[in-house]
């Protein structure tokens, strides 16, 4: 009896891991049937005007502002030399990793791919598959150094997590300010608790060096060890639900820190909306990631200490000009760094006011 039984969920096992075998390979095939569709649709559609190439971007969340701000920045670049950019996943329904869309775009013989990758082996493999089928590839934000990627486009990530430093020691000299006459008769000054997010899926360096550069512009600053201390909260960054309940879960706990050191555009609008959902205002000081039109406001308000802006436009900018480089001369720069800047209450009003002009 108790063989029959192993029997039986022996076989319960195998039939469900065929199934979602199966199931995991209908999805990528549906999802490339769909776009092969869409690509026909577009060509019919665009017979007035015949591009010369048919590039993608693949990112881990299209609707976000800061990705839909570098798509315009690559599809304007783009447009100028006669090439078609589609951010991809948007004109497919249904919900795709990153390297589902790599699969999809290999399989569609696309002529070039801008996707926002990271160091795992499977990303590596697709990037090197996609190479070996004479499809070039440019890693946007998140690396994969490993692969046969042609060139990178990112930021300076040791020099924002610098700035973020120097806004973390600019709090400290606040405080220090506030707290003089409290901590003379205490006899001691209240340690600063500083607590960056990370994504706990990622595998991209680039927030490990944004740390180690908050930490060593801190040291420079001589910020002593007693006035601050940093600790590095993980975030569930499988949908927005989870971010958003990662990021309450903070301010459930007995301590919520003094500074919120936020690494991307949701987890800041999730940091700020808890801000507000749980009277905090003024007693946590969020810096944030990226300048979306929420963000930036709730600087203007008081709600978020700073943020730091990229240029988009600019990145995706630079994606283009990898490809063009590439198909013109048979190679292109390793490396693409894209200009960021500092947003806070000093200079917010004037930035909300070249943003009106240029509208």
């Amino acid at each position: 009896m108790g063989t029959q039984e192993t029997t039986n969920k022996l076989n319960k096992q195998r039939m469900l891991l065929l199934t979602t075998v199966l199931f995991t390979l209908a999805t990528l095939v549906v999802g490339a049937l769909v776009f092969r569709f869409y690509m026909a649709d577009f060509g019919k559609a665009s017979e007035a005007t015949e591009y010369d190439k048919y590039y993608v971007m693949i990112t881990d969340n299209y609707k976000a502002d800061f990705w839909q701000a570098v798509y315009k920045g690559a599809f304007d670049a783009a447009k100028d030399q006669n090439i078609y950019v589609d951010l991809l996943g948007q004109n497919i329904a249904g919900d795709y990793s990153c390297e589902q869309l790599m699969k999809i775009a290999i399989a569609s013989q696309v002529d070039g791919i801008i996707v926002f990758a990271n160091e795992s082996e499977e990303m590596t493999n697709l990037i090197n598959e996609a190479d070996d089928k004479g499809i070039p590839v440019i890693t946007l934000y998140g690396d994969s150094t490993k692969s046969k990627r042609r060139s990178f486009v990112g930021v300076g990530s040791y020099n924002i997590g610098r700035e973020y430093g120097r806004q973390i020691f600019n709090i400290i000299k606040e405080k220090r300010r506030e707290d003089f006459i409290e901590s003379e008769k205490m006899g001691h000054r209240k340690t600063m608790q500083i607590a960056v997010l990370v994504n706990t899926d990622s595998q991209d360096s680039g927030q490990n060096i944004i740390i180690s550069g908050l930490q060593e512009t801190l040291d420079q600053e001589n910020a002593t060890n007693s006035e601050f201390s940093i600790s590095i909260v993980p975030v569930d960054n499988k949908n927005p639900f989870s971010v958003e309940e990662s990021i309450r879960d903070i301010f459930l706990n007995d301590t919520v820190p003094d500074v919120i050191v936020c690494l991307n555009e949701q987890n800041t609008i999730c940091a700020y909306q808890a801000v507000v959902d749980f009277n905090k205002v003024g007693d946590v000081n969020i810096l944030g990631y990226y300048n979306s039109e929420s963000i930036v406001n709730a600087i203007d308000k008081g709600i978020v200490y700073a943020t730091i802006s990229i240029d988009t436009r600019q990145m995706g900018q630079y994606c283009i000009e990898a490809l063009s480089d590439f198909y013109d001369y048979g190679t292109t720069s390793e490396y693409f760094t894209a200009d960021v800047t500092l947003i806070n209450g000093k200079n917010v009003a004037e930035y909300l006011i070249k943003e009106e002009s240029d509208e």
